[in-house]
């Protein structure tokens, strides 16, 4: 579609819901998918002055309802007929429908209700009826003396997002045209983007994440194209973007596949792919050493005498290592680069970023910009700069931003270096959470600051040093509800635990457990493939056969977890393998695919406990 394609769309289905009865401020709900048409009904809505109320279609019928009639819906515009289908015979039987929009397929294919007569309009007839009245209008001075609109105000509400969470009911978080507005203009410091750049996308439209950056991009007048994770592989080939925005599951998925496409490899080429990537993470330590972009808690700047050996010794290893870097880049990573494109920038966002797929990245030259936000924050509040891309945090506050730690237990704001819980300030708070006051009042004081709920410091500001040009950044450590209180008193973030854990091939998802326990456990969901590979290697059990039992497997996850968590306070002890992975669909991740910890841990409560008898 072209952008002139996409206004006249835009336009005509806005156009076309006031026709069939649409008014300002009435909510309408938009359970669907990306694509063109999403944000055709998305942006349709908004501009006749309705509210709309958005969710994916892997949502389960019980949580779209809720949705629904929680938000005070009128009409639903949902994806296709299957997903209707999955979700009407409640839906006719507990939600009040005025209208039903049916965005693909058609209409013959959906079940109705004899007893309860909704009209259902496809998307091309609701474009098809604004269009006709946009021409009536156009084409006659009475029609539009006697045809009144209401203004839109900054401060009306745009949107209702009901936050997937980790845990908890999802509640109804009110987001304002000035709220989106914010974004838009303020995330260009962010990400540079010019006409006629390219950006892949995958996430669900309905997510905070995905929708600012959508809407941000299109006003800078770029190509758009939606992938799916099932294609994402090939379309990076394909359309090489100059940008990716996605979630950082998926640059661990291309950090692992890059792993095993070199583990597959000759010996000798294996080798040498290694050795490259060793030194070039070594070139980038030094790199980001001289150029003053480490982290610290430290509130004293190092001495002038002691910055200057350190970035002279930097400066040397790195001119050293330099010359093995380029060839490195010659002979491998451009041939990964041509692999998965993104001639710019990833952008990741939606979660903690592993710092070992963070390093890996800016060793082989892709840049990575971190970013951090909430559905609450309309979401981005802080995002790393290409200028200052400090690996390790997820950048400065953007424009108009505030951050202050506070102490969890005092509320005390802490002096930089000081780690305890982020709160932020400015004009992309949400309005508040539908009908839940009390909520609100919860998370956002008197004051006007939200209390993130995630654990994190600013870094000082250093004069000299390895840290003088990272003064200011953020760094989120994880979320304050996710700590783990031992019996022992003491208290462990697993997150930092999970994010080492990962790096070994043999796991594919873990969470940790403990909480009250003398000690830490996980439960673990193993890389069967890579588990096969590895007992094979180490001649645990015949090459050919392939199967290894659960102690074995026990016993090499074990050792992994050893090896990966050797420099950590913390050990992991018992361990619980479950076979099925952690999904959507089995209500084990978020639709932005982080882990529900609490309904793992629910899932295999009795497992858990039988660990630690």
């Amino acid at each position: 579609m072209t952008y002139k394609q996409l206004e006249d769309a835009i336009l005509d289905f806005s156009e076309g819901l006031r026709v069939i009865g649409i008014r300002p401020d009435e909510k309408l709900a938009l359970f669907a998918d990306n694509s063109c048409r999403w944000l055709v009904a998305d942006q349709g809505m908004m501009a006749c002055g309705a509210i709309n109320v958005v969710r994916g279609s892997r949502s389960s019928t019980e949580e779209l309802l809720q949705i629904y009639n929680h938000s005070e819906s009128v009409g639903l515009a949902v994806d296709n007929p299957e997903l209707f289908n999955r979700i009407a015979k409640q839906f006719y039987l507990k939600a009040s429908m005025r209208y039903i929009i049916l965005l693909w397929g058609e209409k013959s294919s959906l079940i109705r209700e004899v007893e309860k007569e909704v009209p259902v309009f496809t998307f091309m007839e609701v474009i098809h009826l604004g269009r006709e009245s946009r021409k009536a209008l156009f084409g006659s001075h009475d029609a539009r003396q006697h045809l009144t609109y209401e203004a839109i105000k900054s401060d009306d509400i745009a949107t209702l997002m009901y936050t997937s969470g980790t845990t908890g009911n999802p509640k109804g978080v009110m987001l304002t045209h000035q709220n989106l507005l914010h974004q838009i203009k303020n995330l260009c410091d962010i990400v540079p983007a010019e006409v006629g750049d390219r950006f892949l996308t995958m996430l669900p439209p309905w997510h905070a994440y995905e929708r600012a950056c959508e809407y941000f991009i299109f006003s800078c007048g770029v190509e758009q194209v939606y992938t799916t994770v099932r294609n994402l592989k090939d379309d990076l080939g394909r359309y090489q973007p100059h940008y990716l925005i996605s979630v950082p599951l998926v640059y661990e998925t291309l950090y692992s596949g890059i792993q095993k496409q070199i583990s597959r490899s000759s010996l000798v080429r294996k080798l040498v792919a290694l050795t490259f990537i060793r030194v070039s993470l070594g070139y980038m330590e030094c790199k980001r050493i001289y150029e003053g972009k480490c982290l610290t808690k430290d509130p004293k700047s190092p001495s002038y005498l002691y910055s200057m050996l350190d970035w002279l010794w930097a400066r040397v290893i790195a001119a050293i290592l330099f010359p093995v870097h380029m060839l490195a880049k010659k002979l491998v990573y451009s041939k990964i680069h041509l692999a998965i494109g993104i001639l710019k920038a990833g952008i990741s966002g939606g979660g903690s970023l592993s710092s070992h797929v963070d390093k890996f990245f800016e060793a082989i030259g892709v840049n990575v910009q971190n970013g951090y936000g909430l559905t609450e924050t309309s979401p981005v509040v802080a995002a790393r700069q290409l200028s200052c891309n400090v690996i390790g945090s997820v950048g400065h506050p953007i424009k108009h931003t505030e951050f202050k730690v506070v102490d969890s237990e005092t509320d005390e704001v802490l002096p930089p270096g000081s780690k305890g819980i982020l709160k932020v300030r400015g004009p992309q708070l949400m309005k508040g959470y539908y009908k839940n006051p009390s909520a609100t009042n919860q998370v956002i004081d008197k004051d006007g600051w939200l209390s993130t709920g995630d654990i994190g410091w600013i870094v000082p500001f250093h004069s000299t040093g390895r840290s003088r040009n990272s003064g200011g950044v953020i760094v989120v450590d994880g979320r304050a509800k996710d700590t783990i209180v031992l019996s022992t008193g003491e208290n462990v973030e697993p997150g930092e635990l999970e994010e080492a854990a990962m790096r070994s091939n043999l796991i594919q998802q873990i969470v940790v457990i403990g909480q009250d326990k003398r000690r830490l456990g996980a439960v673990i969901v193993p890389n069967k493939e890579e588990v096969l590979k590895a007992a094979r290697e180490l001649s645990i059990i015949d090459s050919d056969s392939s199967d290894v039992s659960q102690e074995k497997v026990t016993n090499l996850i074990h050792k992994e977890l050893k090896t990966w968590m050797s420099g950590s306070t913390f050990q992991i002890g018992p361990i619980l393998l479950v076979n099925d992975p952690f999904t959507i669909d089995n209500g084990l991740l978020t639709p932005t695919m982080k882990i529900r910890r609490d309904r793992v841990v629910a899932q295999y409560r009795n497992q858990i406990e039988n660990l630690y008898k």
